[in-house]
C-alpha cells in the first residue's frame, strides 16, 4: 500500500520575501541563584594568581588523514571486426580486407575522404609551421650547471625481515612503475621466516607497493618483456625460470621444471628480439646458458656450457655473472662470469664448441655487469672488483680504458640512455659515482652518498632523468640527476667517438709493442737454449772421440794378442846342427834364415848353442 501526502502552498506564497524589523528585548526566562548550592562548595581564601605580561598561547596538533592513490587500468582490444572474424589471425583480416575493398561502398568512400585528406596536405605544405629561421646562426653559449642529482622518493621492504633488492626493471610504457626483485644472496644462511616475495612499485605511491609476485623460491633477477609490458620474466635461487602475467593475478603463470633447470641460482635473465617475443634466456654459475620460450617453459630449448677449452664439459665450465644481449646485433651475446672473464658468443654457430667466439679478461674477481654501449654497440662496460673497464671489440687483451682502484668493491653499473659518454657504478659502501668522460676522466663528475649499506643493483629509466638503486637491506632508492648529466651535450657524440677510437688504437699499438718485446724474449731464450745445446754438444763429441779411441785401442790390442797366440801355436820345432862338413854349415844357414823371416824371437840359450 503506497501513502501519499500532498503538501499545498499558496502560489503566492512560492519566493516570498523575508522582512525583518527591529523590536525591543523580550525576557524568555530567568534562573535565580540557589543559596543551598553553596553548601556543595568550599570557600578558598585567600586566592593566589600569577599574571604574565605575554600573551597566553596553546599549542594544537592535528594529523591530516592519509590520502591513498590506486591506479586502475583498461585493457583495450582492437574492434570493429565480426564476430567470425579473429583480430589475431593474420590471414582472416586479410580475407576480409580484400572482401571490403571490393564493395563499391568502400571505393566511394575512400574518394570522399581522399578529397578532404588532400586539402588539410595542401594546408600543411602552404606553410611549414616547425621551420627553423636561423639555424646558420651560433647559438649563444649558456653557463652549464654543475651536476647534481637529488632523492626524491624511496620504496622500503615492508616484509619485518628485511631482504637484499638483488634487481630492478622499468616498466617499459611510460616508466612509472618498478619491479623489484628481494632475496638473501648468503648461502644457506637466510633467516628463519624470510619471505620469498618480490613487489612491483608505483612511483607515486611508495606507501604500499602495487603488485606482489610470489615464487616458490626467492627472485634474483626480474624483468619486463619489453614487448608486453604485463608480463615479467624471473630468476629463481633454486635455480628455475619463472613467469608472470600481471592481468592474472601474483601467482606464478609459468615454471619450469626443476629437472631441466639450472643447478644454481640465476643471476641473469634477458629478453630475446624475436617475433613472438616470447624468447629469453638466462645465465647460472653452474657454467650454462640456456635459451626459453615461455609458451612451452618446462624444459630449455638449447643449452651451451661456458667451458672456454670448448671440451663442452661442465666441470671446466665458468660460472656465468652477468648476461648482455643487444637487438642490433641478434647473432651475439655476451657473458660475465665469476673468474672475471668476458665470453663473447655466437648464436648462429653449429656447434656448441664453435658458439664461443673469444674471451676478455681483465677483472680479478666477479664480473656483476656488463653492458654495450647504446651509441657504439663495439664498446661495452664492465664492472667487477675495485675498477670499471671499457673494452672494444677489436683489442682482446686489454680494455681500452678503466677507472681508478677504488677503496670499496663495485657492485653494479651502467650507461647512460641518453648520453654515450656517461655511465653510473655502484659500491659498497653506499656511494652512487656518476663519470662523465667528456668532463673528466680520472674521477667521477658526482659522487652521492646515497644511503649507510651497501648499494647492490643500479637501472636507469630510458628517458636517463630517474635512476633506481637497490641496497642491502631491501631499500630501493629513487633519484633524479640534474639536466646536464641527462641531456645530450653539443658534439658528444663525435668526442665520445673519437675518444674510444683513439684509445683502441693505443692499445692496439701497445699489444704489437708487447707482442714484439715478447718474440725478442723468446727468441733470446732460443738463443740461450741453442747456445747451451751447442756447449752440450762440444763436451759430448769430445768425451765420444776419447770412448771411440779407447775402443780402437783396445780392439787393436785384442787383435795383436791373438794374432801372437795363433803365432805361438804354428812355430815350427828347431832342428839339430852339424858343425863336422861343409853341408852342415849351409843347414844352420837356413834354420836362422828360417827364424829371421818367421819373425819369432828365438831364445837365446839356443843360439848360443848354435853358435858353439
Amino acid at each position: 500500500m503506497e501513502i501519499v501526502y500532498v503538501y499545498v502552498k499558496k502560489r503566492s506564497e512560492f519566493g516570498k520575501q523575508c522582512n525583518f524589523s527591529d523590536r525591543q528585548a523580550e525576557l524568555n526566562i530567568d534562573i535565580s541563584p540557589n543559596p543551598e548550592l553553596s553548601s556543595l562548595y568550599v570557600e578558598r581564601n585567600p586566592v593566589d594568581t600569577g599574571i604574565q605580561c605575554s600573551t597566553s598561547m596553546s599549542e594544537h596538533e592535528a594529523n591530516t588523514e592519509r590520502f591513498e592513490m590506486e591506479s586502475c587500468g583498461v585493457n583495450h582490444i582492437e574492434g570493429g571486426w565480426p564476430k567470425d572474424v579473429n583480430p589475431l589471425e593474420l590471414e582472416q583480416t586479410i580475407r576480409f580486407r580484400k572482401k571490403v575493398e571490393k564493395d563499391e561502398n568502400y571505393i566511394n568512400t575512400v574518394m570522399q575522404l581522399g578529397s578532404i585528406m588532400e586539402h588539410c596536405i595542401k594546408q600543411n605544405n602552404a606553410i611549414d609551421i616547425y621551420e627553423e629561421y636561423f639555424d646558420d646562426e651560433d647559438g649563444v653559449e649558456v653557463t652549464e650547471e654543475a651536476p647534481s642529482a637529488k632523492t626524491i622518493n624511496v620504496f622500503r621492504d615492508p616484509q619485518e625481515i628485511k631482504r637484499t633488492a638483488t634487481h630492478l626493471s622499468w616498466h617499459p610504457d611510460g616508466n612509472r612503475k618498478l619491479a623489484v626483485a628481494y632475496s638473501c644472496l648468503n648461502f644457506q644462511r637466510a633467516p628463519m621466516g624470510m619471505s620469498y616475495e618480490s613487489y612491483i612499485w608505483d612511483l607515486e605511491n611508495p606507501n604500499r607497493p602495487e603488485i606482489a609476485l610470489k615464487p616458490s623460491s626467492p627472485l634474483i633477477t626480474l624483468e619486463y618483456n619489453p614487448k608486453d609490458s604485463h608480463v615479467l620474466l624471473g630468476g629463481c635461487y633454486n635455480g628455475q625460470i619463472a613467469c608472470w602475467d600481471t592481468r592474472k593475478g601474483s601467482l606464478v603463470a609459468e615454471l619450469s621444471t626443476i629437472e631441466f633447470s639450472h643447478r644454481d641460482p640465476v643471476y641473469g635473465t634477458i629478453w630475446l628480439q624475436s617475433k613472438t617475443g616470447t624468447e629469453c634466456f638466462s645465465a647460472s654459475t653452474d657454467g650454462q646458458v640456456m635459451w626459453w620460450d615461455i609458451r612451452k617453459i618446462s624444459e630449455p630449448t638449447e643449452v651451451v656450457i661456458m667451458d672456454i677449452s670448448r671440451k663442452e664439459q661442465l666441470e671446466n665450465a665458468l660460472g656465468a655473472i652477468s648476461l648482455e644481449f643487444e637487438s642490433t646485433l641478434p647473432t651475439k651475446f655476451m657473458v660475465g662470469t665469476e673468474q672475471g672473464i668476458v665470453i663473447s658468443c655466437n648464436r648462429k654457430a653449429k656447434t656448441s664448441a664453435e658458439k664461443i667466439v673469444c674471451t676478455f679478461s681483465g677483472h680479478h674477481g666477479p664480473i656483476y655487469a656488463l653492458q654495450r654501449n647504446p651509441f657504439y654497440p663495439k664498446n661495452f662496460l664492465t664492472v667487477g672488483d675495485w675498477t670499471a673497464r671499457i673494452w672494444s671489440e677489436d683489442s682482446r687483451e686489454s680494455s681500452i680504458m678503466w677507472t681508478r682502484y677504488h677503496m670499496s668493491y663495485l657492485s653494479d653499473g651502467a650507461w647512460s640512455p641518453v648520453r654515450p659518454a656517461v655511465f653510473f657504478t655502484t659500491k659498497m659502501d653506499g656511494t652512487l659515482d656518476i663519470w662523465d668522460l667528456v668532463f673528466k676522466q680520472c674521477d667521477p663528475a658526482l659522487s652521492l652518498k646515497v644511503c649507510d649499506e651497501a648499494l647492490f643493483c643500479l637501472r636507469v629509466q630510458d628517458t636517463g632523468c630517474l635512476i633506481a638503486c637497490g641496497s642491502q637491506l631491501g631499500t630501493t632508492t629513487l633519484l633524479e640527476v640534474s639536466s646536464s648529466l641527462s641531456t645530450l651535450q653539443r658534439n658528444e657524440k663525435n668526442i665520445a667517438s673519437s675518444m674510444f677510437e683513439r684509445e683502441t688504437r693505443r692499445e692496439k699499438i701497445l699489444e704489437a709493442r708487447h707482442r714484439e718485446m715478447r718474440l725478442k724474449e723468446k727468441g733470446k731464450a732460443e738463443g740461450k737454449d741453442d747456445d747451451q745445446r751447442d756447449e752440450e754438444a762440444a763436451l759430448n763429441l769430445e768425451e765420444l772421440v776419447t770412448k771411440a779411441e779407447q775402443e780402437f785401442f783396445d780392439v787393436i790390442f785384442s787383435e795383436l794378442k791373438k794374432k801372437e797366440a795363433e803365432a805361438l801355436k804354428k812355430k815350427p820345432k828347431p832342428k839339430k846342427a852339424s858343425v863336422e862338413t861343409d853341408g852342415g854349415e849351409e843347414m844352420l844357414g837356413e834354420v836362422i834364415g828360417e827364424e829371421e823371416d818367421t819373425g819369432e824371437d828365438v831364445g837365446g840359450e839356443e843360439r848360443e848353442d848354435v853358435s858353439t
